[in-house]
């Protein structure tokens, strides 16, 4: 059902993150009913206490080198959606640490209600702008994603701006009215939420997100897409951006003033508040679902101090979208391998045919027991290990490539893949600047 505005909690209207957890944390994983396009549905959200959970979920921040120790704690009751649960947290490295990154099926079994896991990891050469999400199944697509910030004292780019907090996460997300288990595999959404508020087609006026500034100020805006599925085109009317850091990675300063940012990505774009006080649109537009700007869809608000409570009247007009073949790391790490070619090629060929998604012609069907605790018990040739056709042994101390054609419905031309590393050493091609190794 939808509500009207004044339904919306006035806690959220500033558009910010109000919830702040450190990296040694409970972390709730509850059911609410909430409303953040109008249409009031149950979710599955995070929370830093037992009783109020949000979408998204508690932003977390640590600094270069901290120990994370969060205890997910799995208080899930509504059977409409599924009830156990994982956490992956989305680019971290994990080194020496596979049992703590997430994946149901792979890394560990999930967490049963009324049960609770402890991450425990630490990230101490890794700073930069980051999330998590439920890697169980889809159960991320009913609320279960927020941001993680690793802020670095060091940061060659400190003196770029002003402003870099809770106030500067920028959340991008896709929002269904249907449960994930009952919507089909390829769902639309109904709407794009930014900081947790939208609107859809056809329903009301709710309220948008705001993000405030000062004139004159410098701000770090951390975008973070916790995307299901849809990319966005991301701007603010009136301003440029400049990119200094990808994926936790920092960057060569590049200008531009608007980005196409996939499932899973993360900028930290720099912004100066140089322009007449006044209201701003902030879109984001959407690749699927609602993907027009009528009547508020896909947008929030940019608004001066000093400048009244009302919508902006701003148009867009973009002339330098990022290419991201532009893009170079502040630090070449080099190639693995120098210049010669790979010691191993994978070639991962995703198809989507007869309702199922494959991978080589093997679909992925979680195991009885995680593939890393198969492998602790004694497995060791592919063919030991199940689910059979979805694991590769790789020989240590070799160069691997890999190659992931996109195009197909769900292939990474539309969602980032992550890599999870055992020790490994993980770079980018210096032929492909901005490759992501996650």
């Amino acid at each position: 059902m939808f509500l009207s505005a004044s339904f919306v909690v006035l806690s959220l209207l500033s558009g910010s993150y109000a919830v702040t957890i450190g990296p040694k944390s409970n972390m709730y994983i509850v059911n609410a009913d909430i409303a953040p396009d109008g249409f009031t549905r149950s979710a599955v959200l995070a929370s830093g206490s037992s009783t109020n959970g949000s979408f998204p979920g508690p932003l977390i921040t640590a600094n270069k080198g901290d120990h994370f120790q969060i205890n997910v704690i799995d208080q899930l009751t509504d059977t409409t959606m599924l009830t156990s649960t994982s956490i992956h947290w989305h680019g971290f490295f994990q080194t020496g640490t596979a049992y703590a990154d997430g994946p149901v099926g792979v890394n560990q079994c999930p967490i049963s209600p009324g049960n609770s896991f402890l991450y425990d990891f630490t990230v101490p050469n890794q700073a930069g702008t980051f999330w998590y999400h439920s890697h169980l199944s889809t159960q991320y697509c009913d609320g279960l994603r927020g941001a993680i910030v690793v802020y670095d004292p060091n940061d060659p780019y400190k003196n770029m701006y002003d402003v870099d907090d809770e106030t500067t996460v920028i959340t991008l997300a896709d929002w269904y009215h249907v449960p994930a288990p009952s919507a089909g595999l390829v769902p639309t959404p109904a709407a794009t939420l930014i900081n947790g508020l939208g609107r859809a087609v056809g329903g009301d006026a709710t309220p948008f997100s705001i993000v405030n500034v000062i004139h004159g100020k410098r701000y770090r805006f951390r975008v973070v897409s916790v995307s299901c599925d849809p990319n966005y085109i991301f701007s603010i009317d009136g301003h440029n951006f400049t990119v200094i850091e990808v994926d936790g990675v920092n960057h060569q300063p590049l200008a531009i003033d608007s980005l196409q940012i996939y499932a899973g990505q993360r900028y930290s774009l720099v912004l100066t508040a140089n322009q007449p006080v006044g209201n701003y649109w902030i879109r984001a537009q959407s690749s699927a679902g609602p993907t027009t700007f009528d009547g508020g869809l896909n947008s929030a608000v940019l608004r001066y101090q000093g400048a009244l409570a009302v919508d902006p009247v701003t148009n867009s007009t973009l002339s330098n979208l990022l290419k991201e073949t532009s893009l170079s790391p502040l630090v070449n790490p080099g190639a693995p391998g120098g210049s010669g070619p790979a010691d191993v090629s994978l070639y991962l060929d995703i198809a989507f045919a007869n309702a199922q998604f494959t991978i080589n012609g093997a679909t992925f069907i979680p195991p009885t027991t995680p593939v890393l605790l198969q492998i602790i018990s004694g497995a060791r040739l592919a063919t030991d290990l199940l689910p059979s056709g979805s694991v590769y042994v790789l020989p240590p101390n070799k160069v691997i490539e890999v190659i992931i054609p996109g195009g197909t419905v769900g292939a990474p031309v539309s969602h980032n893949s992550h890599l999870i590393p055992l020790g490994s050493s993980l770079r980018e091609y210096d032929s492909i600047p901005s490759i992501c190794t996650e």
